[in-house]
Order: structure tokens, then C-alpha cells, then sequence
């Protein structure tokens, strides 16, 4: 409480917090203001005109065709109009970061765990949360040539294999800083509780700091899949490009993102279309994925933390 005078009237100092700001701080508030806006109008503009070019090449070409069909050749004269999809590159990333995910998300998982929980101020925490940093900052092209040299050279084939492994290690260092991030944000009252009740230590963990952390782990875990269904150069080292489905794990197999690398120089304007239907299905994709993760933020065991 701010001191008073006999006579109830507030002292000088408390004067100050209460009167208007002066005309020219508030000049220079509102100026900075709209300067704060315009620069964000500016940041938003290139990221709004590549979602109004997507959608406006894209959207009219949508149809069902889309996703259940295969690429078409380039017609002949004369030849009936073939159906033109994408059909294999949706199954191929599918495929591709379905796998990834089940590598890196509970490898990646228990490494923070540990980390956090259990290797808490140790050496070797200190050096896995460098190289795990190092890790995070390396380009995703360099994934997909260790991958090309550890799997495809091994295997004399590129596959949906060496590019789901390319993928997991893009999603890897993701996953573990996320999940990290998010169990030294549950406080240690809830720790120190558990251990009260009767709780051992892996309990503890389990059953309270990793349920209480669990929407963060989630919105990073949902990050990293977005992460990955979006990379292209990882995979044109790894699963290179085929116009035919998938025939396994250890064959060549067609992904979104590839194919439109693939198509945006063909002379086919079929192919050139196609590609811009396929690009707002990857969009979308990540949006919604990013969408989802916002959610897990605002679930209610979140809020009430």
C-alpha cells in the first residue's frame, strides 16, 4: 500500500502512478505501436500471397480423382484424358513419417525423461543436450546423405526404409527438446508430493510429472511430425520418386513433397496442375497438424496449470 497523509489524500509518489502519461510518451507509445503492426503486416504478407497462389492454382483441380488415382503419362494426340492423381505420394508419406514417428517419438521421449528426471545435473546430460543442439541446427539435406551412405549404399536400393530413417533423425532432436522443455516446467510440490504419498521414483515420473507434462510432449511431438511430413531433400537422397504405389518398405516409393519437386520444371501442364493440388494437400497437412498442436496447449489440464 502506497503511504497516506492524516487527511486520506495520497502522497506524491502515488500521484505519479495514477495521472495520465504525458502527450508525448503517448505519441511515441502509439507510434511504436503501429510501427510493431506494419512490421507484422509485412512479415505475414509473403506467407499470406504463398497460401493465396496454393489455393488459387490447387483448389480447382481437388476431386476424389486426386487422392485414389496414379500420375498420369503425357497424353498422345488423340488418346482419351487419364485419370491424374496422387494417390501413391499421399501413401508414401503416410508410410514414410508414420515410421519415422515410431522411431524417434519414443526414443526421443525417453531420452528427455532421463534427462530430465533422472540424469538431472549430470555429464552426461550436459553433453546429450549439446548434441542434441548441434544436432537440431544440422541441415536436413546432411540427413538425407548420412542416410543415402548408412542405408542405401548398404542396401544397394533407395526405400521408404532409409527415408523414414532419414526423417526420425530430423524429428529426433525435435522431440527431445519438446518433451524436456515441458517436464522442467511441472513444479516440484507435484514431485515432492508423490514422493510423500509413498511414490517411487519411476511413479513419480510415469504417473505425475509425465502426465502433467503430457500436453507439451504432445505439441512437440505434433511440431516434429509437421517437421517432416514437409521435407523434401532428405528423401530425394533416401525414397527417391516412383509413379507407381508403394511396393514395400525397401523399394523406391513417391512422397508429396518430391513430387512436387519433381513436377514444377515438366513440360506435361497436367503435371503442372497436379502439383499445385498436391502442394495444398501438404499445406493442409501441416496446418492441421500445427492446428492440433495449439489445442493440445489449450486443453484444460493445461489451463488449470
Amino acid at each position: 500500500m502506497h503511504p497516506v497523509d492524516p487527511q486520506g489524500a495520497e502522497t506524491d509518489g502515488s500521484k505519479i502512478l495514477v495521472e495520465p502519461l504525458s502527450w508525448d510518451r503517448t505519441l511515441f507509445n502509439q507510434f511504436m505501436t503501429v510501427l510493431a503492426f506494419v512490421f507484422l503486416a509485412l512479415a505475414l504478407l509473403p506467407l499470406l500471397a504463398l497460401l493465396f497462389e496454393v489455393l488459387r492454382l490447387g483448389l480447382p483441380n481437388l476431386s476424389l480423382e486426386s487422392f485414389t488415382a496414379l500420375p498420369a503419362p503425357p497424353p498422345l494426340e488423340g488418346d482419351p484424358p487419364e485419370p491424374n492423381g496422387f494417390g501413391n505420394a499421399i501413401q508414401g508419406t503416410l508410410i514414410m513419417v508414420g515410421l519415422a514417428s515410431l522411431i524417434s517419438i519414443p526414443a526421443g521421449v525417453l531420452a528427455a525423461i532421463y534427462l530430465s528426471e533422472f540424469a538431472k545435473g549430470s555429464q552426461i546430460a550436459a553433453w546429450s543436450r549439446f548434441a542434441t543442439n548441434i544436432l537440431s541446427g544440422v541441415p536436413s539435406i546432411v540427413m538425407g546423405v548420412f542416410a543415402y551412405a548408412v542405408i542405401v549404399l548398404s542396401t544397394k536400393t533407395f526405400s521408404a526404409f532409409a527415408g523414414s530413417v532419414a526423417l526420425s533423425v530430423l524429428m529426433l532432436p525435435i522431440v527431445v527438446r519438446a518433451t524436456e522443455g515441458a517436464l522442467n516446467l511441472v513444479p516440484d510440490s507435484l514431485r515432492q508430493g508423490a514422493v510423500a504419498l509413498g511414490a517411487t521414483k519411476v511413479q513419480t515420473t510415469f504417473l505425475v510429472v509425465v502426465a502433467t507434462a503430457l500436453p507439451g510432449i504432445v505439441t512437440g511431438v505434433l511440431l516434429a511430425v509437421a517437421r517432416a511430413a514437409g521435407e523434401t531433400a532428405p528423401l530425394v537422397f533416401t525414397a527417391l520418386y516412383t509413379d507407381l504405389w508403394s511396393e514395400g518398405l525397401f523399394s523406391p516409393t513417391a512422397s508429396l513433397s518430391v513430387l512436387i519437386f519433381n513436377f514444377y520444371n515438366d513440360p506435361d501442364p497436367n503435371r503442372i496442375q497436379l502439383l499445385w493440388t498436391a502442394a495444398l494437400i501438404l499445406v493442409g497437412l501441416v496446418l492441421f497438424t500445427s492446428i492440433l498442436s495449439r489445442l493440445a496447449i489449450r486443453s484444460p489440464s493445461t489451463q488449470r496449470r
